[in-house]
């Protein structure tokens, strides 16, 4: 039952007042530099990824994108692509994958993990996640290994780093490709390292609501020579780096993102640092707040995360408290208060269009249970986007205000 009838206790959903009344951080944001750099691009004549001379004295967007976001992460190469999820699909290429072939993948995650997989004919296999990360298990891949197993994506939820050290083991062992989907973590980094840098590949994306954003746009890392080249080729048309224009040795397509999406990146890149800072800052706060409320349970952080992205900042309903309070009415309550909080992902596992498209590619149809993921989905995992983490103290106050009105409320 609601506890109390004036108007500070009267949830905003039965007609009280809100606790947060103005808005968020506005996303994306931008200023002088962007608009610069992107009239450089729009004078110079070269517009293009590829070819084109441009002025004599213009100095090419993509290239020096690519090389300042390799050293970000910390690999030796950076290839530009159209997005994330082509990103993934030319990783997989990249790594020797073929169609038939199948990779281990959570399902906590955006749709595109396993459907840049199902693009070319390689079939995601779907390994829950920890109770306690959301993370995959990495306890749940090695029975799922079979003779045609040959990559496995370890997909950073929300900017924190799954367990790399343990999963590059099971790579290792059983001579699998370790893919990083770094979508949501630019800047993360486990055990110092960037991510992106530890696995056979990663890959990042810059659509408009990531952390580094060029509206839409993407990245792949490795410190592989050989992997770098595939890729460049895939995403070039088949061409070879330093070969003739006409000269298309694989097959590929055209992926290449503008001069001007590059422009975009590096403006933004110079205000990621500071950016990081205060979502850092501001998800600890968070943290502490949120701890003092019963039904609610944050996630565990593994020590050896070093740094946590935060695209998103997730946290759970108890067990206990998820068996009264229905997920829903919780986010609709909590919603109404003026914060906004979401549901989340649905389990991939269960997803339609990923099962049909991997009954078309193997002519079989196919169930995985990940219970700790459904169940996760259904009844407890709870999300804040970044630009609420971008805000003052005042705001993330306002979220533990109005999530704590809403507990009492059941």
């Amino acid at each position: 039952m609601e506890r109390g009838l004036d108007m500070n206790n009267k949830l905003a959903i039965d007609g009280g007042e809100r606790v947060r009344k103005e808005p968020f951080a506005s996303w994306p944001i931008y200023g002088d530099l962007e608009l610069q750099l992107l009239k450089e691009v729009l004078e110079s004549g070269k517009w293009g990824g590829a070819g084109g001379a441009g002025k004599p004295n213009y100095s090419p967007k993509l290239p020096e994108m690519e090389r300042k976001f390799a050293e970000l992460q910390g690999s030796r190469y950076a290839v530009s692509v159209v997005n994330g999820t082509v990103a993934i699909t030319v990783a997989l290429q990249a790594a020797g994958l073929k169609p038939g072939d199948e990779v281990i993948v959570p399902p906590y995650t955006f749709i595109a993990t396993a459907s840049a997989a199902l693009a070319y004919g390689i079939i995601p296999v779907f390994a829950d996640i920890e109770e306690d990360t959301l993370l995959i298990d990495p306890e749940r891949i090695e029975p799922l290994i079979t003779p045609k197993t040959k990559a496995i994506i370890a997909v950073h939820i929300a900017g924190a780093p799954a367990n790399v050290t343990r999963l590059k083991e099971i790579a290792t062992k059983h001579g699998l490709a370790l893919i990083e989907d770094a979508a949501q973590a630019v800047g993360a980094t486990w055990e110092g390292q960037g991510v992106g840098a530890i696995g056979d590949a990663g890959t990042f994306s810059l659509q408009s609501s990531k952390n580094l954003n060029a509206g839409e746009g993407g990245i792949l890392t490795t410190n592989s020579a050989e992997l770098w080249e595939n890729a460049w080729s895939i995403c070039n048309v088949g061409r070879v780096p330093n070969g003739g224009w006409y000269q298309h040795d694989r097959f590929g397509q055209n992926y290449r993102m503008t001069e001007f999406q590059a422009a975009v990146v590096l403006a933004q890149m110079t205000r990621l640092e500071e950016q990081m800072r205060t979502r850092e800052k501001n998800a600890s706060l968070l943290n502490g707040l949120l701890s003092r409320i019963p039904g609610l349970r944050l996630l565990k952080q593994d020590a050896r995360i070093t740094r946590h992205a935060y695209h998103l900042y997730m946290f759970k309903l108890d067990s206990a408290f998820a068996e009264q309070a229905d997920k829903n009415e919780f986010i609709r309550r909590v919603n109404a208060e003026g914060i906004p909080l979401a549901a989340g992902y649905i389990p991939l596992n269960r997803n339609i269009s990923i099962l049909e498209m991997t009954e078309m590619w193997t002519g079989q149809k196919r169930e995985y249970d990940c219970p700790v993921c459904e169940r996760l989905c259904a009844k407890e995992a709870l999300w804040l986007g970044q630009n609420v983490l971008l805000s003052d103290e005042k705001a993330m106050h306002d979220v533990a205000e109005a999530i704590e009105k809403v507990v009492r409320s059941f």
